[in-house]
């Protein structure tokens, strides 16, 4: 059950249900925003910011979700990892490919710049301090710096907003396997992930 109270679309401000068009979402689709509806001024902020990074930009969509879910389950953020994004999936992103997040330095399918990508999202998400020059320049090899800061910001969203929620525990709309026991690893790849995940179409998120 949610550390919080989880607010309702009925009771969302006028303004923030326009915004986020509470009355066309499911419960799942709302995800944390129904949290954030305590602070309604910062859950509109929260929702631009997040819509403009998922607006077309440097990045392929493919790239961006590829990197959601790693950090998705680096936070062990269980509402992160059970949904996937219509443009990710759009872009290539099936639950094969999925599935290779597992050891991504040695899958087949996943291409160079996604390959360094993920290596430094494993460092932001778990151990930041260890972000060096080499780090930097592994990027440079296949973005320039636009792409890098756009790629970091990327990351800094998923990691932060996702242990945020991971902390207040939403996983109730969730399919079962999402639902373990606190404590137990959970991961987006596992068997059955293709029958389990949930497809979302909009900027409104779980991170």
């Amino acid at each position: 059950m949610a550390r919080i109270r989880m607010l309702s679309a009925e009771e969302f401000p006028a303004s923030l249900a326009d915004l986020v068009g509470a009355g066309t979402k499911t419960p799942l689709e709302l995800g944390n925003i129904r949290f954030y509806a305590h602070r309604p001024e910062l859950a509109e902020a929260y929702v631009r910011f997040m819509a403009e990074l998922r607006r077309p930009g440097l990045l392929p969509r493919r790239l961006v979700e590829l990197v959601r879910l790693r950090v998705a389950f680096h936070n062990q953020c269980r509402s992160c990892m059970a949904v996937r994004y219509a443009d990710g999936a759009a872009d290539g992103v099936d639950e094969g490919l999925v599935c290779q997040l597992a050891t991504p330095d040695e899958s087949p399918d996943l291409t160079p710049a996604e390959r360094a990508a993920l290596r430094f999202a494993d460092r932001l998400a778990t151990d930041h301090l260890s972000i060096d020059d080499a780090t930097i320049d592994d990027l440079r090899e296949h973005f320039d710096e636009a792409g890098i800061v756009e790629l970091g910001m990327n990351v800094a969203a998923f990691v932060g907003y996702g242990r945020l929620s991971m902390a207040l525990d939403m996983v109730e709309e969730l399919p079962d396997r999402y639902r373990a026991p606190s404590g137990a690893l959970v991961t987006p790849w596992d068997d059955g992930g293709a029958d389990d995940a949930v497809l979302l179409g909009g900027p409104v998120a779980q991170e």
